[in-house]
């Protein structure tokens, strides 16, 4: 009578236990442990049991370990990096990355930041950096967290703070009524929502009432030293090149929507200086873009204009003195955020009316 080999390289054992069948496949590498029998019985060779729940253990193992890798795959931000290098880098595309870490284009990463590369990874950081278990697990440890205030420093994003105060984005964002593309303000107070039991997450209508409260108030800003001396940069040249008050009243609303007045040497891609220019776009060097007086001198363009055809000033764009006071800044800066500008229009003009 002809018999079945015992051993083959494809088929894995099968475990009869009562009246259950269980079929598995064996990986290779596990041959030599001499799990990869034809056809076995449990009830005749119990060893092979033995080493079929050694084989299922170690894969369990190597796939949770794979996954945790994959989870945790970060990028510390250095100086100088931007998001688009750093996606490049990892063979990644840059709207990607912007997506698992709640960034738009023209969102600011600053050195120290921790950036997620994947989209298992943003689930993490999206619930306070743990998993799903994990979460049970802290919540235990720590049932209750009062609800708290952040003011907002220069230099802050919403991740960031979300991340400092051990919440998730989404809780930060309802919590203050916003969104992932809101823009933030220093000197601006946010609601750090509570874990289990806050009276924030008992009455969110309440907490949203107060942030956009907040936010309104953070509009009227009072400048300082090194906001007014951008501010009378920005006159002073637009009066030496003839530009009418509602000109030079968009470029100061630009200037404090891109970089809250200030000459910054940081922000998204390769941008920098008042009006966040970029030097691989042509608005000068990077010498250029963070001087004052060349990157407003850019910023209106016309004959004037330092970079001469190179890029197109507010002066170069038709009509524009009939745009809309928000439409005529974007026409410019073309953001991702175009609804920026016109939130600042009657604060420029009252600094116009103060400093020039």
């Amino acid at each position: 009578m002809r018999r079945t080999p015992a051993f083959t390289a494809t088929t894995a054992p099968v475990a009869v236990i009562g009246t259950i069948a269980l079929s598995l496949t064996a990986s290779p590498g596990y041959a030599d442990e001499g799990v990869a029998a034809d056809r076995v019985s449990l009830r005749t060779l119990p060893q092979a049991g033995v080493a079929l729940e050694s084989l299922a253990a170690k894969a369990a193992a190597g796939i949770a370990d794979a996954r945790s890798k994959r989870a945790t795959k970060t990028h510390t931000v250095s100086r100088g990096d931007t998001v688009s290098a750093i996606a490049a880098r990892h063979g990644l595309r840059t709207r990607d990355v912007l997506a698992w870490n709640d960034l738009g284009w023209k969102s600011i990463i600053h050195p120290g930041d921790v950036l997620v590369l994947s989209a298992t990874g943003s689930a993490v950081k999206e619930s306070g950096g743990q998993g799903s278990a994990d979460k049970a697990s802290s919540s235990s440890r720590t049932p209750t967290r009062a609800a708290g205030i952040h003011t907002v420093r220069a230099g802050d994003t919403l991740w960031a703070i979300a991340r400092s105060a051990g919440v998730g984005l989404s809780s930060l964002l309802r919590a203050n009524d916003l969104n992932a593309s809101s823009i933030i303000y220093p000197g601006e107070k946010l609601t750090i929502p509570g874990t289990t039991g806050s009276s924030t997450q008992k009455s969110p209508s309440k907490a949203s009432t107060a942030a956009t409260s907040q936010r309104a108030a953070a509009k009227k800003v009072h400048l300082d030293a090194e906001q007014v001396r951008g501010v009378k940069t920005i006159i002073a040249v637009g009066r030496d090149l003839g530009v009418p008050d509602k000109g030079i009243a968009i470029a100061l609303a630009t200037a404090m929507v891109e970089s809250w007045i200030r000459n910054v040497d940081y922000g998204t891609h390769d941008s920098l200086g008042l009006f966040q220019q970029r030097p691989s776009m042509g608005w000068g060097t990077v010498d250029q873009v963070q001087d004052p007086h060349h990157a407003t001198a850019a910023f209106f363009g016309g004959p004037g204009d330092p970079n001469g055809t190179a890029t197109r000033g507010l002066l170069d764009i038709d009509g524009w003195r009939d745009m809309e006071f928000g439409a005529a800044a974007q026409a410019v800066q073309v953001s991702a955020y175009p609804d920026r500008y016109a939130t600042w229009e009657s604060q420029a003009y009252t600094w116009l009316e103060i400093y020039g």
